[in-house]
């Protein structure tokens, strides 16, 4: 990567303190377009609680979460006004949760789940707004027919689909995406993460997963940070990390002996 091509997102000394317990602790990373960034870390590492920082979700103690937006300047996210971060949020990133009915309106159709993103944007004209739901439904590998249907009416693995589909619309700068194979069988993951794959790729997308599963980590991420007790302990290209690790922790994490 050019180093004249900005990154779409830079941390800086993030930190994050729970009742006196550091959740995250001096974290920094930068992340460019078309890179997928993984996460790793037992439970209670602070691998949650960063992301819901990224999210605009929990505002760090200290550090800093900048982006750089193709229309305007560079911006720090807690630096915002309330009422700005809250209006800009939806129009650059996307959040993909690892339950997709977290992320989804159950009692709005397929199409009006694709279609409300965009309707916040600004988009009102009805044969536009359900020609890209119907697009976007075949970018996800759902039959368009379905454009109508319920989302209670799709399995596990559909509804995920829909819920990647809906994040996506916008083209946001950022997607975050929290254990989005957790839950489904084995062979459901495989073709969620060759679509995962396929669309990171189309679209050019940032992307910062969050995942106890390190055959997800492996086949989805470009970069690895390995976090335990809230600090990054180690981190580097995935297939280095994963094949030669050099912290005992993460040598531990790699031969299954940690659960995660």
């Amino acid at each position: 990567m050019s180093d004249v091509v900005k990154p779409v997102l830079q941390v800086n000394g993030l930190t994050k303190v729970f009742d006196r317990r550091l959740a995250c602790q001096d974290i920094s990373f930068t992340l460019h377009r078309g890179e997928v960034l993984g996460i790793v870390g037992e439970s209670g590492s602070g691998k949650s609680t960063l992301l819901k920082c990224l999210a605009g979700l929990m505002p760090p103690d200290a550090g800093n979460i900048t982006l750089s937006l193709p229309d305007r300047e560079e911006c720090d996210l807690w630096r915002l006004e309330e009422a700005e971060r809250e209006r800009l949020l939806p129009t650059i990133l996307a959040i993909i949760h690892q339950n997709a009915r977290d992320g989804l309106r159950l009692d709005v159709s397929a199409g009006g789940n694709i279609s409300e993103p965009l309707m916040t944007n600004g988009h009102r004209h009805y044969g536009t707004l359900r020609s890209v739901a119907m697009e976007w439904l075949k970018n996800v590998e759902i039959d368009p027919a379905r454009v109508d249907d319920l989302p209670q009416t799709f399995s596990g693995g559909m509804q995920q689909r829909l819920q990647i589909a809906r994040g996506l619309v916008t083209h946001p700068q950022l997607v975050l995406m929290d254990e989005p194979t957790g839950g489904l069988d084995v062979s459901v993951q495989a073709k969620l993460l060759d679509l995962l794959r396929r669309l990171v790729r189309e679209f050019n997308l940032a992307v910062v997963i969050v995942t106890h599963d390190l055959g997800v980590a492996r086949l989805l991420s470009d970069r690895l940070m390995v976090m335990q007790s809230g600090r990054v302990i180690e981190t580097g290209l995935s297939d280095r990390v994963l094949e030669d690790p050099r912290q005992p922790y993460t040598q531990l994490l790699v031969s299954s002996v940690l659960q995660v």
